[in-house]
């Protein structure tokens, strides 16, 4: 199997939540739960957390995780191509900080693609929204893919518009903070302007969508919450005590 590498950016700041790598979600901050569920995921042979914020390179520290201090970013996918140029691996999977509750299995299902299958470049993970509130959060980012799987769009709009009135059941796809990349392909992104519906949206995958890259969506049925927000922050709480 390839050398995959697992790479958590982290930034401390956030306009609709300040400081959310840090914030306690059962007596650990959130970074620790990604980083340990990122670590459970098979086929991951390492993962660091990507920073330029002291506080969470503390933080990182403190649990024990391995961490990369990087410089300042404009996008998650800068410094992660920061810490992949100077590592050894074929594969980097960009896993979002905001996914405490993310499922080990959903991150290795996102690497598999790229073990298949020599020519993909990408790949994301895709599921099911059945929630009309969901569906019309702009929080929420969707997607819509083509008859092979492979992403046609992504938006944080309604998507797609149903233009006779929503139908029972599936609305749309909810993409999941999560992406495989072949090191080449990220290093190759990260080097390229951004795009124009990239601005629009503030969405880093349509640089790739604007340059031509097939991503690969892999639908899992079900995923937990991001934390965007500070209602999204006590929802995982609410999950985790309640658990306990």
């Amino acid at each position: 199997m390839s050398k995959t590498v697992a790479i958590i950016p982290a930034r401390f700041g956030s306009s609709r939540l300040p400081g959310k790598p840090l914030e306690q979600i059962g007596g650990r901050p959130m970074i620790q739960w990604v980083y340990e569920q990122t670590r459970a995921a098979d086929g991951i042979g390492r993962v660091l957390v990507a920073t330029d914020d002291a506080r969470i390179g503390a933080a990182v520290r403190a649990f024990g995780g391995e961490l990369a201090m990087t410089g300042q970013h404009a996008t998650g996918t800068d410094r992660l191509a920061e810490v992949a140029g100077a590592l050894d691996a074929e594969i980097i999977v960009n896993v979002q900080g905001d996914l405490p509750l993310i499922e080990p299995a959903t991150i290795a299902g996102c690497v598999q693609p790229l073990h298949d299958d020599a020519s993909a470049g990408m790949a994301s993970p895709m599921t099911p929204i059945r929630d009309p509130a969901e569906f019309e959060n702009p929080h929420v980012v969707k997607v819509v893919v083509d008859g092979e799987g492979c992403a046609l769009y992504f938006s944080r709009s309604p998507l797609p518009y149903w233009r006779g009135g929503m139908p029972a059941g599936v609305l749309g796809r909810r993409h999941i903070g999560i992406y495989a990349y072949r090191r080449s392909l990220l290093l190759e992104l990260a080097g390229a302007p951004r795009s124009p519906l990239e601005q629009a949206e503030e969405l880093e995958q349509l640089r790739a969508l604007e340059r031509g890259v097939r991503i690969r969506m892999i639908e899992v049925d079900s995923a937990p919450p991001e934390v965007d927000t500070p209602d999204d922050l006590a929802r995982v709480r609410r999950m985790v005590e309640g658990a306990g």
